[in-house]
């Protein structure tokens, strides 16, 4: 895991480094084309020229309609500053890989308790409970790794495995719940960082303001700017985790409350296969 992180991270810089060339590259791509076509051009006659000067007009303009939302938010982080926007887009891809890390892992341990209790109640009443023991053993997810636990402890009284299954169960909830403090860091440090953005800004429409000597739009514009790209990426960076991170919570909610009533039938399994002998 810290390697991924560690691969996420150094991507993360990687794209922060290309977004200044490649924006520079989309810029001059078209005034590649349109110089390359005027250059064209020259070899044809005057009646080429004119009936090849609407397909150009057309590609120019549909070169500029064609701009995407991701080429838009590339050219706003870089006049964030890049610098400073850095943090912002780490935390982003941080958050990111925690939650979706936390999503996969949920989802894997998501099982069907009803039918791991036919299967185990089953078992124990055709092979007793090395069986049953078995079905859990070959079942993914905390639950039947609590039905394992528990039934390992059979031969100790049905106390003894109560207490097994309380105590493993805890055991499984630290573990689905393992990383969500990390995302609700990351939650909390997205518009941190906007809002300390948004004071740098207005600390650099102040300086410039001082320096000048006098209050005029262009001078207080581009800090103003800064300020609120700033606190924009910030917020949307904290919406995005914030709606992972619930998810999480949603699922491991449903997960435990799985386990909790799996593990009372687990109980009355046992009972009832103590009573049989």
């Amino acid at each position: 895991m810290k390697k991924l992180f560690a691969l996420i991270a150094v991507l993360a810089m990687f794209t922060f480094g290309m977004s200044n060339y490649v924006v520079a590259q989309d810029e001059a791509g078209v005034t590649t084309e349109e110089v390359a076509e005027a250059t064209d051009s020259t070899a044809v006659d005057s009646t080429a020229v004119e009936l090849a000067a609407d397909p150009v007009e057309e590609a120019a303009a549909a070169a500029e309609e064609g701009k995407s939302l991701h080429s838009a938010l590339k050219q706003k982080f870089i006049e964030g500053g890049p610098s400073f926007m850095s943090f912002v887009l780490i935390a982003l891809i941080l958050g990111l890989a925690l939650a979706i890390e936390r999503i996969i892992y949920l989802n894997l341990a998501t099982t069907n308790t009803k039918k791991l209790l036919a299967k185990v109640e089953d078992a124990l009443a055709n092979g007793g409970i090395e069986a049953a023991k078995d079905v859990c053993r070959n079942t993914r997810g905390p639950v039947a790794s609590i039905f394992y636990q528990g039934l390992d402890r059979y031969d100790e009284g049905v106390d003894v495995v109560e207490k097994a299954v309380v105590s493993y169960g805890s055991v499984q909830a630290g573990l689905l719940e393992k990383g969500l403090s990390w995302i609700g860091l990351f939650i909390a440090l997205a518009p941190m960082l906007g809002f300390l953005g948004t004071v740098i800004g207005m600390i650099q429409a102040f300086d410039a303001i001082e320096v000048a000597g006098d209050i005029s739009p262009t001078l207080v514009a581009a800090g103003i700017k800064v300020a609120l790209i700033t606190t924009v990426f910030g917020l949307i960076v904290a919406i995005i985790l914030q709606i992972f991170y619930s998810y999480c919570l949603s699922k491991i909610d449903s997960i435990i409350n799985s386990m909790e009533d799996a593990s009372i039938s687990l109980l009355d399994l046992v009972v009832k296969h103590n009573v049989k002998k």
